[in-house]
């Protein structure tokens, strides 16, 4: 990829609940990372957000999770290795159908919540995840996090043949080792739609953010993850694309 794509975590509603303003923030992201019904989503929503996608030619993206609806798929489970292979092919597999219904496929994956922070944690979960991701379609890319080396999760994608994408968050602080700031530390998430145009910029020119610690931190991605939960970040999301469109035409 030659340009830093934005993606968005989309599809979360779950029946009458609603959750996110997807057609809002859909014009202005190029990757849709939609739920698959584990953490969020249903196969209504699931069929209405594809569709949404293909009407603004955005790549849909499969959003596996641990089965917890209660919890949003943000409370760590213990699973083996083929139990997590297991619920990624059977929420890719029913993503993948429901897009191979509209005329189209899902073309890359990113875990959520808890079961992504988990595989940056644990080695050997990313191993079982990029196994899933390579016995389901090697073809398909896996999104997951950029930190300050990114060199041992290339090295075990590239031993499966799969492709990374590395991604950066735009709203979020990082410590010195490059990964997030947790979220009950304040200002670890960033409110102000300038510092994130900012920060967005930064990661798209590949030039130094300034972890908590004070130390420059250089993390090399591929995507941008915005979010689309309110009017005022999907404002921000409209100011980084516009953002990114003036870089690229200078």
């Amino acid at each position: 990829m030659s340009r830093l794509l934005l993606n968005c975590d989309i599809g979360e509603s779950f029946g009458n609940w609603t959750m996110g303003l997807d057609a809002e923030v859909m014009p202005f992201i190029d990757c849709a990372n939609i739920a698959c019904g584990f953490h969020a989503g249903d196969p209504g929503i699931m069929r209405k957000t594809v569709t949404l996608a293909l009407a603004n030619g955005v790549r849909i993206g499969a959003h596996p999770a641990y089965q917890d609806l209660a919890g949003f798929g943000r409370r760590s489970m213990s699973y083996s290795a083929t139990e997590i292979q297991d619920l990624l092919h059977y929420q890719v597999g029913a993503l993948d159908g429901i897009c191979r219904a509209q005329g189209t496929r899902v073309s890359y994956i990113k875990p959520h919540g808890a079961m992504y922070n988990d595989m940056m944690a644990n080695p050997a979960q990313l191993r079982a995840v990029i196994q899933a991701v390579a016995a389901y379609d090697r073809q398909l890319p896996l999104m997951l996090m950029a930190t300050r080396d990114n060199r041992a999760a290339q090295a075990l994608g590239d031993e499966h043949g799969v492709t990374l994408w590395f991604e950066a968050f735009a709203d979020r602080a990082y410590d010195s080792a490059g990964h997030l700031v947790s979220r009950q530390v304040p200002g670890s998430v960033h409110h102000d739609s300038d510092t994130i145009v900012r920060q967005a910029l930064a990661i798209a020119r590949g030039e130094p953010l300034v972890a908590s610690d004070g130390s420059a931190l250089l993390l090399q991605a591929n995507t941008l993850c915005v979010h689309g939960d309110n009017a005022s970040s999907v404002a921000a999301v409209q100011r980084i694309r516009e953002a990114l469109n003036q870089q690229s035409d200078s």
